[in-house]
């Protein structure tokens, strides 16, 4: 199918930026300068202006009739506890079985599974809301961690400036990576971030309440990273049988000894790579690693890139 007809489904508290990023690379007129023209349509349900999440108006140019024809439909972002018109899920389900593309950017996922296009398809959203999407749609196949997922004629984004990524992305799938590279300089952006890089994923400390016996333990292991621990030895401080100690903190803290040091491991070295100018062996040593090359190895397992590379995008520059 030719990527020519754009619709984009507006509803009422749609998130000003996610729309943004389908309206510049759809919605903007760049045929002087050589780019295709696209026939772009923003939507709602009615026809009538919506609300954006910033708290300005926007007047559509359509209401659902584009979606009809489109050969692409775009759904943004907007809160996940919306109420969805039955006529905006009629009209997206229609579009897909007709063979339409179907791309969302962050939250707009919700509305792709509210019309049952998510069942046995993988997808991604924010990771703040990648829980609640699996929770709501469990037959959806979610990945809270990568840019995006391109799974045919239906692609979906993590938030915000992963909708450019999944634009440019589709760009480039359909119409070529010569027209996706020079629409990204023109728009001052990174030509091609791959969808299975990393959302940067915050993990937070399990609280008192969720690891009653071992909360102690867990707070002087977050203050003490950079030793050695075992199972072993963690189990003699708390005075009990390795296998008991490992099922008892599997049981309090969802995942094993080692699994819990490595995430508190890599959470304390995004901190000193964002706020040091440590070198990346002092890092990997103070937070536990050993060496380099081990806290590049899990790096690159759980955020998608390299201790440098993440410094480099996160690095806390004094003003």
């Amino acid at each position: 199918m030719p990527l020519k007809k754009v619709a984009v489904l507006a509803l009422d508290q749609i998130a000003a930026f996610e729309l943004g990023t389908v309206c510049e690379v759809f919605g903007t007129d760049r045929t002087a300068d050589g780019f295709p023209a696209y026939e772009f349509n923003l939507c709602s349900v009615d026809g009538g202006s919506v609300r954006t999440r910033s708290g300005f108006d926007l007047t559509p140019h359509a209401d659902l009739t584009p979606l009809a024809e489109a050969d692409l439909v775009a759904v943004p972002a907007h809160p996940i506890d919306s109420i969805v018109p039955q006529a905006a899920i009629d009209a997206l389900r229609a579009a897909h079985d007709r063979g339409a593309i179907i791309i969302s950017v962050c939250s707009g996922a919700f509305l792709l599974g509210e019309a049952g296009l998510l069942d046995g398809r993988e997808c991604t959203t924010h990771w703040k809301y990648a829980d609640e999407l699996q929770r709501r749609f469990p037959a959806a196949k979610v990945d809270p961690r990568v840019l995006y997922v391109d799974d045919g004629d239906l692609l979906t984004s993590a938030g915000t400036a992963a909708g450019i990524d999944l634009c440019l992305h589709l760009i480039r799938r359909e119409q070529g990576a010569e027209l996706a590279t020079k629409l990204a300089r023109r728009m001052v952006v990174p030509p091609h971030r791959d969808g299975c890089q990393a959302q940067y994923v915050d993990i937070p400390l399990p609280e008192e309440p969720d690891a009653p016996t071992l909360s102690p333990l867990l707070q002087w292991l977050s203050a003490n990273l950079e030793q050695a621990h075992t199972v072993e030895t963690l189990a003699a401080s708390v005075y009990m049988a390795p296998r008991t100690f490992a099922r008892r903190f599997k049981a309090e803290t969802g995942t094993t000894p080692h699994d819990w040091l490595t995430t508190q491991r890599v959470l304390l070295a995004r901190r000193v790579l964002e706020e040091t100018d440590l070198g990346i062996d002092t890092v990997a040593a103070r937070c536990g690693f050993g060496d380099a090359a081990a806290m590049r190895h899990h790096f690159a397992r759980r955020l998608g890139t390299t201790p440098q590379a993440y410094r480099t995008t996160f690095r806390m520059v004094a003003v």
